[in-house]
């Protein structure tokens, strides 16, 4: 009898699920919007939220892993375990939870990738770094070629390690979400409208 996902240590999940990047793919932006869609029907209508397609699928000409990344912003005041648990019934697996922060993923399966996979977010209103570098990769094209090159480099060394992928693109990132914070300072606190 197989395993089941949950029950898979951090390198078996490597193996299974390794890192690979494809070409930018138009179809990504259709899947955000389709996937938010779902969502929203299942979320409490008397809450307000935003969703937000964010990663590199959400960058215009850039290689990236074929995943569509989602950052789901609650109010301070919206239940955060009874969101969790809608996303549970709804076929998401939860990932990783720490204070305030919930990771979640769908089209893991035991045979590998499903043909669409996404990773969604659910934070509390504000905690939304992710959008003020994926605002300045798109706003800056030579940034975001730099930010392709450094993940097909990292790609093959990292394949099966998900972690070390991850922590070799965290001062590029921290880098550039600084600089985006200063360039669009308030962006996001403007548009806010829980």
């Amino acid at each position: 009898m197989a395993k089941k996902l949950e029950d898979m240590s951090l390198e078996e999940l490597w193996q299974l699920f390794p890192i690979f990047l494809e070409e930018h793919d138009k179809d990504w932006a259709t899947w955000y919007v389709e996937e938010s869609r779902r969502i929203q029907s299942f979320l409490p209508a008397n809450q307000s939220y935003k969703l937000h397609h964010i990663g590199s699928t959400s960058v215009d000409e850039i290689w990236a892993k074929p995943i569509i990344d989602i950052l789901l912003e609650i109010p301070q005041n919206a239940d955060m375990e009874n969101i969790k648990r809608e996303l549970l019934e709804q076929g998401y697996l939860l990932m990783s939870e720490s204070e305030g922060r919930m990771s979640f993923n769908k089209g893991y399966t035991l045979q590998g990738f499903a043909e669409r996979v996404f990773h969604l977010h659910l934070r509390y209103y504000g905690d939304h770094d992710e959008l003020y570098f994926r605002d300045y990769l798109q706003d800056h094209p030579a940034v975001a070629k730099d930010y392709e090159q450094l993940k097909l480099i990292l790609w093959k060394k990292y394949e099966h390690n998900r972690d070390a992928y991850t922590e070799a693109k965290r001062d590029f990132i921290r880098q550039y979400t600084q600089k985006a914070h200063k360039l669009y300072e308030g962006r996001y606190e403007r548009r806010h409208d829980f």
